[in-house]
């Protein structure tokens, strides 16, 4: 039967632009651009695919060839669903040999009948074409059957899963298993479809995608009822705050739509605001929905589906493994730059365990480095090289289980190492003890394989009385049907008696009639109804006799084989049974008896009636080796013997002999139960160790039994006790200590008890290290004074080759004027000379070799003279009899303790310096000795061991004069009351050179121009506060301050805030709806709501703040020093990918409310892009020779930093193959390549926004082996068929093809005839008779072609037949003409003293004569100029162009038929 496919419109729908066909039939052309630039085209195809018909089950191949500039994108469709490319199902390849992209369906199927669309797509246009595949089906019934169920299967699955109340929701019960996959396929993501089918049994992978994509097909036009749009589909997730959450984007055509949540097909209450009493929670932000489920437990483990207004949109299939944690994270405080660890033991083996790091996943990376033990109970996580910006809270994620702590990362304060980076360190904080951590999990091992086997052995139980339910009801089943068998045989027996009486008494009534006639014949009829009649009876008393058992096995029933036929006629119908004519007694052979040893059966087989009819095949209605009973002993169960009748033999005899066939019962197992003792195992083996030279090493395992004794082994051979190896046994324990390690101990060790063993190696190691007398030492810091030499020398051991390396401040030295290195074996030395106070810092030493890196530090500290000391001066009193005034210490103080502060004083006026003298290490001074209303000048100097600094010189200093105090700070409202206003302010900066006596206060309505006095003028406020109580309720104030000294009153200070008189407000509540609208790397816009007006709890906002906080601080940041009354804000300054956390807060006149912090941090990036390629043009196809590596690189964009996977053939890349990915490329490399890594590679690049996916063919090949023999044969008259054996490649390259080549007897050159064959045989025509040909045939493929195969010399015999020539008439022709210019003459401009070349072209006959002229002189015989004329061509060549050249130059053709001249003009430049 035929199976055509739908043909669909050629044409690229949905494409923008100008349409124009193609020169080729079929295809329809896009350009996207009205004029394309220069050296650009749009795809067209040269070749475009030819439509099938093809039997089902055979190779279907489209092929296309396509051009257009930039090189154009091939993709395949069909117009009814979706291509599904699988290596079983569907191949796309590229051909770089022929440029053939082609698509392959290697086993056609009826559902793979459509047309097929191929699309080739570059930046300036589209082209399109169209093909159809028509399948020809096999065993149409049997399909057609198929493809029936399969649609009534899809059609109940859909109304299940539609199955729902008036209101849209669903029924209440619990989902069948069928209709939970089908949900789970629905929302599941490709690359899950295997995973899933595996655990719920499917099987037929084909069928379930064709009925998923139907289902999808239909469920996508339900969904576009209600939703717009639909993305983002995040399965459920625990994170670390104990909570479950499902997100989904999706824009709903009507924001009223009711949503719905199920779990198993149960409606699931949820509530949509933040509520501690509810489970389950939705939030919804804008287009966002998250639901979450608190306070997990195992039985929150289900499918979760979301509907919207009755139609299903999403579902996630959420399961909770049975694990927690044994031991939980600790807190980890770490130094800057050292690595940190984090450790937790779980309660049962897994690998699914998240680790998170403020919130986000951490994977393994050059910075963080997950590790699981052996036997899945230990997860560490290693936070290498601590920098403050890492410091935060980690957790791990186990199931519904989390635990979380804090790293906290110290800094360095140091101030001599602010603003240098910090030294690596090599030691690690955190971490429990390695040996307690491994004993909590070998009891948790213990604990765990105790519950499985727990678990196991009532699993066993169950399934045991399960089959003893089932054997018990079987055995009632086979009871019921024997007693529903004998009621229809009693019943049938019935029949059959009945219908025997009637046909005797219509022959006794035969026999009286016949009897009244003829004498003779009613004698014949009498003696023939009397023998009929005694026959009848015996028949009858035969069959009477069925079943009656003899002891010795045999059967009875003799009588029924020689009655007549004819007796059974009337009742054949009712009885089933019978066969034949006469049949037998039925159920003699049923009836045999019993005999031999107790439970033994006779054999019965001699009475089943055979004389009668043909044997029926006796029907076994039980089991084959008949069901024995097993008494409590052996002994009892051999039984009595069949003589004594008693036993199981005879219960059988009895009942057989009743005519009943009995089932016998198995009162116990069949084999008895043994219980054997299992040995000794081991509950831990040996783990591998790594040991250092001259430490001891301990290998330890654990056994079931402390009675076991069990043998060491190292190498295969025996070891016992010595003085530097014990062996020792605690309880189970055996362990095996190793004192002082060193070479000859490493190897592998086996322990071995009661024949099981365990083994594990000890790697001996040999690190570089330093000796600890000599390493104590080292770290003591070294001084030397400005100009000196410092040295550090240190020696060390370690396995050679070692590397040394010596770092100052962290930079690496080497070998310059003033440093000397020094190596020598087991030590190394640094020198430093002409040593500098900027030389000081940290001396590193670094050794490193093949087992491990080592570091010693020391300090070098270089001693100066120190810097001038630090301004500016600070005047605490500058009164008539008193100055006294501060400064700050010196910027360095060249590394020694500050002995003086040297000063001198000078009058302003005078030229003489007065020595004060030393007054000690304290940077202040007080002077008493001064002249009221003079100035003074000092200098002052710093004194240490070193000597004495730079002097500083300070500004003139009046001493008595009047200075008034500077104005204070503005006044600040502490709180405000209807009957009280309290303020407070700061003192003035300037003082005015004396103490502050005190401060006036002055007041000012809203509104006035009056400034009033607060307190009595007389009464000045001491302190810095007030309480203003002169105020009228309701009225609006604004305040102002003045400082008072020794010589008065000073300027005020500007105006407070305007403050009302009355009782304080309530703060505002949290502001609403607080989100970010836009970030880049360096601003940040958010937006909220004003929070809701309370009454008597929460008033309104009059203005915002907003702050931040980077995740590396614990201090906010205020980003608005004054309030704002919008609601949104944009933050600037921020650093470029730095993550900051935050908040804004109301504010009005009652003060701040609750801060509103966002839910996660914000990342100082611009939003998300879509992944893309960067590429401009792409490779599809690689061919590789085998044995060399493949290299593939692809460059690509994305925001944030996307996740790279590449797969094989839909799997993932195997082990040898390596990716390196790096910032926007990433790179395939397979080393050695074999024709195994012959596939499709495609790289997927995802992040949170989208994903992209780019495919390569790699094709790994060699130069392929040439064809075998080649024949020759003439099958055609005037043709040959070339054929040859197949090359041995062939089966291992599907693209291999051969080539032909001829050559002939005319010819010497061999020319390909044929190429891209693809079978075995080739026919070349038009074969000239007499002409020897010979053949060549190659192998090729994409790597090239083989050496040939060369077939015989192929010969046809020509008949030869006479030659005749005939000569046509030949007729005059007259080509005589006038000469003529076809080339005229060029204008020639020439530089003096170079060449010039003039040339024309002249047509005549006769050969006209030529004549070169310069100014109407002739030039024919002038040896100067060089004159040709060839076949027409004439030319002039003037070697050395000079003035004398300059002029008009002729040439004259002339013949007998005519004259013709041309001329042109010569300019020379100097």
């Amino acid at each position: 039967m035929w199976k055509r496919s739908k043909v669909t419109d050629q044409t690229a729908a949905g494409q923008t632009g100008i349409k124009k066909k193609s020169k080729v039939p079929g295809v329809m052309i896009t350009q996207f651009l009205e004029e394309l630039p220069e050296g650009k085209s749009t795809p067209d195809f040269t070749r475009k695919p030819i439509a099938l018909t093809i039997q089902e089950g055979k190779c279907a191949v489209f092929k296309a060839i396509v051009v257009g500039t930039p090189t154009p994108t091939i993709t395949w469709g069909r117009a009814n669903g979706e291509i599904h490319f699988h290596p079983d199902m569907c191949l796309q390849k590229y051909d770089e040999a022929s440029r053939e992209h082609t698509i392959e369906f290697p086993k056609v199927a009826p559902e793979d009948a459509d047309t097929y669309k191929c699309f080739a797509t570059n930046e300036y246009g589209r082209a399109v074409c169209t093909v159809a595949l028509n399948v020809i089906a096999v065993g149409f019934s049997k399909t057609k059957e198929l493809q029936k169920t399969q649609v009534e299967d899809t059609k109940d699955i859909r109304q299940k899963l539609k199955k729902r109340k008036e209101d849209g929701t669903r029924e209440e019960k619990k989902m069948e298993p069928e209709e939970k996959v089908w949900e789970i396929l629905l929302s599941a993501d490709k690359k899950d479809y295997e995973r899933i089918c595996g655990e719920y049994g499917i099987t037929d992978f084909r069928r379930m995608l064709k009925k998923l994509s139907e289902m999808k097909k239909e469920r996508e036009e339900e969904i576009a009822e209600f939703v717009t749009h639909i993305s983002t589909l995040k399965h459920i997730e625990v994170n670390d705050s104990d909570c479950a959450t499902i997100e989904l984007d999706m824009d709903l055509k009507d924001p009223t739509s009711k949503l719905f949540l199920y779990k198993d097909g149960v409606m699931v209450p949820f509530t949509t605001e933040e509520s501690e009493s509810m489970k389950h929670n939705l939030k919804q932000v804008g287009k966002k929905y998250v639901f979450t489920i608190k306070n997990l437990g195992s039985e929150d483990a289900g499918l979760y589906s979301v509907d919207v207004g009755g139609i299903n949109v999403f579902s996630t299939d959420f399961k909770v493994p049975e694990v927690d944690f044994a031991v939980k994270i600790q807190e980890v405080i770490a130094e800057e730059r050292q690595d940190a660890l984090f450790q937790c033991v779980l309660t049962a083996p897994t690998d699914d365990l998240k680790w998170l790091g403020k919130s986000a996943p951490l994977s393994n990376s050059e910075k963080f480095e997950i590790t699981v033990s052996e036997d899945k109970l230990i997860h560490k996580l290693m936070v290498r090289d601590c920098m403050p910006l890492d410091a935060g809270i980690y957790a791990a994620v186990a199931g519904i289980k989390s635990c979380n702590a804090w790293l906290v990362v110290e800094v360095d304060k140091d101030a001599a190492s602010k603003g240098k980076k910090a030294t690596r360190k090599t030691t690690t904080a955190g971490g429990a003890n390695e040996q307690d951590l491994m004993t909590i999990a070998k009891e948790q091992q213990e604990m765990y394989q105790k519950k499985l086997d727990e678990k196991i052995e009532m699993a066993k139980k169950a399934q045991a009385e399960r089959e003893a339910a089932e054997a018990v009801a079987k055995v009632e089943g086979e009871a019921a049907k024997k007693a529903a068998a004998e009621e229809k045989a009693a019943a049938k027996a019935a029949a059959k008696a009945k219908a025997a009486a009637k046909a005797k008494a219509k022959r006794a009534a035969a026999a009286e009639d016949a009897a009244a006639g003829k004498k003779k014949a009613a004698a014949a009829a009498a003696a023939g109804a009397g023998a009929g009649g005694a026959d009848g009876g015996k028949g009858a008393d035969g069959g009477a006799a069925v079943g009656v058992g003899g002891e010795g096995g045999t059967a009875a029933g003799a009588g029924g084989a020689e009655g007549l036929g004819e007796e059974y006629d009337s009742f054949e119908d009712s009885d089933g049974e019978i066969e034949g004519e006469g049949g037998g007694g039925v159920g003699g052979g049923e009836g045999a008896g019993d005999g031999g040893v107790g439970g033994g059966e006779g054999d019965g087989e001699e009475g089943e009636g055979r004389q009668g009819g043909k044997r029926k095949k006796r029907v076994r209605d039980g089991p084959l080796v008949p069901d024995t009973v097993i008494a409590k002993s052996n002994r009892e169960a051999s039984g009595a013997s069949a003589d004594s009748g008693t036993g199981p033999a005879a219960g059988r005899h009895e009942s057989t002999a009743a005519g009943g066939h009995s089932a016998r019962a198995r009162h116990g197992p069949l084999m008895v139960e043994t219980v054997s003792d299992p040995g000794v195992h081991f509950h831990a083996g040996l783990s591998d160790c790594k040991a250092i030279i001259g430490e001891a090493a301990e290998l330890e395992c654990k056994v079931s039994r402390e009675d076991c004794e069990g043998l060491w082994y190292k190498d295969g051979e025996e070891i016992q006790s010595s003085e530097d190896i014990t062996i020792s046994k605690d309880g189970t324990f055996h362990r095996l200590k190793i004192h002082k390690v060193t070479e000859e101990y490493a190897g592998k060790y086996k322990f071995e008890a009661d024949g099981r063993k365990t083994e594990s190696l000890i790697v001996v190691e040999d690190p570089p290290r330093f000796p600890a007398e000599e390493l104590e030492a080292f770290k003591n810091p070294v001084t030397v004074k400005k100009g000196h030499k410092a040295s550090f020398k240190l020696p060390y051991f370690g396995r050679e080759p070692i590397k040394i390396q010596w770092y100052l401040d962290g930079e690496e030295l080497s070998e310059e004027a003033t440093i000397k290195l020094d190596y020598s074996e087991g030590c190394s030395s640094l020198l430093l000379t002409k040593l500098q106070r900027k030389d000081s810092g940290e001396v590193k030493m670094k050794l490193k070799n093949e087992f491990g890196t080592v570091e010693a530090i020391s300090q070098l500290i270089v001693l100066d003279k120190p810097t001038p000391p630090m301004g500016p001066l600070e005047i605490v009193e500058a009164s008539s009899s008193t100055i006294d005034f501060k400064w700050r210490p010196p910027k360095d103080s060249g590394g020694c303790k500050i002995d003086n502060y040297i000063l001198d004083r000078q009058q302003v006026g005078r030229n003489t310096w007065k020595k004060v003298g030393p007054i000690g290490p304290e940077p202040k001074y007080k002077d008493s000795d001064v002249d009221h209303g003079r100035r003074y000048c000092y200098r002052i100097r710093v004194e240490t061991e070193m000597g004495t600094s730079e002097l500083m010189e300070t500004e003139d200093i009046q001493a008595g004069t009047k200075a008034y105090p500077g104005a204070p700070s503005s006044p600040k409202v502490v709180t405000a009351f209807k009957d009280c206003i309290n303020l407070s302010w700061s003192p003035p900066s300037e003082t005015g050179g004396t103490n502050i006596l005190g401060y006036n206060l002055e007041k000012r309505k809203k509104g006035s121009n009056l400034w009033g006095q607060v307190n009595a003028p007389d009464e000045m406020i001491k302190g810095k506060g007030c309480g203003v109580k002169d105020v009228v309720e309701g009225m609006e104030y604004e305040f102002r301050v003045s400082a008072i000294n020794n010589s008065g009153a000073g300027e005020f200070s500007t105006p407070s805030e305007f403050v009302f008189a009355r009782d304080p407000k309530k703060p505002p509540g949290k502001v609403i709806d607080f989100k970010v609208t836009d970030s880049t790397y360096t601003t940040l816009s958010l937006s909220w709501t004003k929070p809701k007006d309370i009454e008597g709890v929460e008033d309104e906002a009059k203005g915002y703040f907003v702050e931040i906080r980077p995740a590396e601080s614990t201090d906010w940041d205020r980003c608005n020093s004054n309030a704002i009354t919008m609601t949104s804000y944009t933050v600037k300054g921020l650093k470029s990918m730095g993550m900051y956390w935050v908040r804004a807060i109301a504010t009005n006149d009652g003060g701040e409310g609750e801060a509103q912090e966002l839910d996660n941090y914000i990342l100082a990036t611009p939003p998300p892009v879509r992944p893309r390629f960067t590429d401009v043009k792409i490779k599809s196809f690689m061919v590789v020779r085998a044995g060399n590596s493949a290299r593939f690189t692809i460059n690509f964009e994305a925001s944030p930093w996307p996740e790279v996977i590449w797969l094989k053939d839909g799997s993932p890349v195997p082990k040898k193959v390596t990716i390196s990915n790096t910032e926007g490329s990433s790179q395939l490399l397979i080393p050695s390549s074999e024709r195994s890594d012959t596939g499709i590679y495609t790289i997927i690049v995802k992040n949170i926004v989208a994903q992209e996916s780019f495919s390569i063919e790699i094709r790994v090949t060699d130069e392929p082996k040439p064809p075998g023999p080649v024949e020759t044969d003439e099958n055609v008259p005037g043709t040959v068929t070339i054929s040859w054996t197949p090359s041995p490649d062939e089966k291992r390259d599907d693209r291999l093809h051969y080539m032909v080549t001829k050559r002939d007897s005319s010819k010497s050159t061999w020319h390909t005839i044929a190429d891209h064959i693809f079978n075995n045989r080739f026919t070349l025509c038009n074969i000239m008779p007499g002409r020897e040909y010979q053949f060549r045939v190659y192998a090729k493929n994409d790597m090239g072609s083989s050496k040939h195969s060369e077939s015989p010399k192929w010969l046809i015999p020509s008949k030869r037949a006479k030659f005749t020539v005939t000569m046509p008439e030949t007729k005059a022709c007259d080509l005589q003409c006038p000469p003529k210019f076809l080339l005229p003459l060029k204008m020639h401009t020439a530089p003096q003293g170079y060449e010039c070349y003039m040339s024309c072209a002249i047509k005549g006959d006769p050969t006209p004569h030529v004549t070169w002229l310069r100014n109407n002189i002739s030039l024919n015989t002038n040896t100067n100029y060089f004159i040709s004329n060839t076949c027409g061509v004439c030319s002039l060549l003037i070697l050395r162009v000079g003035p004398k050249d300059t002029g008009e130059y002729k040439i004259v053709a002339e013949n007998s038929m005519g004259r013709a001249e041309c001329s042109t003009k010569l300019t020379v430049r100097e």
